[in-house]
């Protein structure tokens, strides 16, 4: 009797462990399964992701391809026969362009094409198609005793009715002279070299992409060490008290206020201390200083307290005073961290717009800036006013100012990462 109640004891035990293990398998399988699909969403989601970025940079890169170019015109011209009164050697000298104008350059570059295509064509040049002849005369004085064949551009209407737009006339004079190999769409190499102009095929980007450059230098140069100082202070020699609690408050929250703010700032206090500044590089990189600089603080005293103690113990235990620790020891293994909230903070300043259109930098500047404190303008906010025009000519011009401001960005980050990587240093 006491064995059978015994026996059936132990099959029953038997019997719980045997469920109470088909649960935990159950469970565990359970996880398995959302482990699975946690990696599947997640892999999905990277794949998302660079689907987006590689169809934005598809479309970019077709729609931006046509802004590197411009209709040209092809143009017989004799200069051997056309009587030009300048000498070879006088191209060589300060001044040939006012030389070229004085001895009828433009009448000659018109003649020559109404004697090829006409007086309608002839009419359709652009407007700066002799100053295009007249660089490549300067660069070439051998030109000027040769009949050749030179490329000029055409006016935007021309350009449009080579585009299949605009006068139906003027469309098909255009089809005539491309059948004819007289107009063509050539790469614009201009395009990279001149400044913002009224008519798409003479506008560049050369302007705004210098005051990008004179802009994020006077920002680095001053937010870079500012806020790196500040790091080093509040980490390392800073109070522990409510002051210092207040400051970091402030810093962290100025990290998050709109760009606009910090325009408004600039606004008022930069161009009232600067007041004949105004769209200068000096008055944008200041702004955006102000803007970049709580960022690399935060980024910094990160940097700074993931240091290990030992590494401060050691250098104070070999002779080192606190400041030989700090800038010797410290900070030379913090500057990869330092370097990659850099890297964000700069990348957010060449991309904003608001706080530079605040101080002004909206304004139309035909030439490329001189300095600092020249008037210029910026690839966003060159992009945002060429995006605002209707015309086709911009719209292309604007697809290929975004690439040209990709490419400075990746650029200016790589040329960080590599020197972020050059000082890393692991322990």
């Amino acid at each position: 009797m006491s064995e059978a109640i015994s026996n059936g004891s132990a099959a029953d035990a038997d019997l719980a462990r045997k469920a109470r293990n088909e649960r935990l398998a159950s469970r565990i399988q359970k996880r398995y399964a959302a482990e699975r699909r946690f990696k599947l969403l997640a892999l999905s989601s990277v794949l998302f992701s660079a689907l987006v970025l590689a169809f934005l940079l598809v479309t970019m890169t077709a729609n931006g391809l046509a802004g590197f170019t411009r209709a040209e015109m092809k143009v017989p011209v004799d200069f051997g026969g056309a009587g030009l009164t300048v000498s070879q050697d006088r191209l060589s000298q300060p001044g040939a362009l006012g030389a070229l104008e004085n001895a009828g350059l433009p009448d000659v570059l018109q003649f020559a094409a109404n004697e090829a295509y006409g007086p309608q064509a002839a009419a359709e040049l652009g407007a700066s198609a002799w100053r295009d002849l007249a660089s490549q005369l300067i660069s070439n004085p051998s030109m000027l005793a040769e009949d050749t064949v030179v490329s000029v551009p055409v006016s935007e209407d021309m350009a449009a009715a080579f585009r299949g737009e605009g006068n139906p006339e003027l469309q098909s004079l255009a089809r005539d002279l491309e059948a004819q190999g007289a107009l063509d769409r050539a790469f614009d190499w201009g395009f990279l070299a001149r400044a913002d102009a009224t008519d798409p095929q003479e506008a560049g980007i050369w302007g705004a992409l210098k005051g990008s450059l004179l802009t994020m230098i006077i920002t680095l140069a001053l937010a870079f060490p500012i806020g790196v100082l500040a790091a080093v202070y509040l980490e390392e020699y800073a109070p522990k008290n409510k002051w210092t609690d207040i400051i970091e408050v402030s810093i962290n929250n100025l990290a998050a206020v709109p760009s606009i703010i910090f325009g408004l700032l600039g606004l008022a206090v930069f161009l009232a201390i600067f007041p004949n500044y105004r769209s200068a590089p000096l008055i944008g990189g200041m702004t955006l200083a102000l803007m970049t600089m709580p960022v690399i603080v935060i980024s910094g005293r990160n940097a700074i307290k993931s240091v290990p103690p030992s590494i401060r113990d050691g250098a104070l235990a070999i002779g080192a005073s606190p400041v030989q620790v700090v800038f010797h020891h410290v900070l030379p293994l913090a500057l990869p961290g330092i370097l990659t909230g850099t890297i964000i903070g700069m990348a957010r300043a060449l991309g904003e717009t608001a706080p530079l259109l605040m101080i002004g930098m909206r304004a139309f500047v035909a030439t490329p800036p001189d300095g600092f404190t020249s008037p210029s303008s910026v690839l966003p906010v060159q992009i945002f006013l060429w995006s605002d025009e209707i015309d086709r000519g911009f719209v292309e011009r604007t697809s290929a100012a975004i690439i040209v401001l990709l490419l400075f960005l990746l650029v200016m980050n790589g040329l960080a990462i590599y020197l972020r990587n050059r000082f890393e240093r692991r322990w």
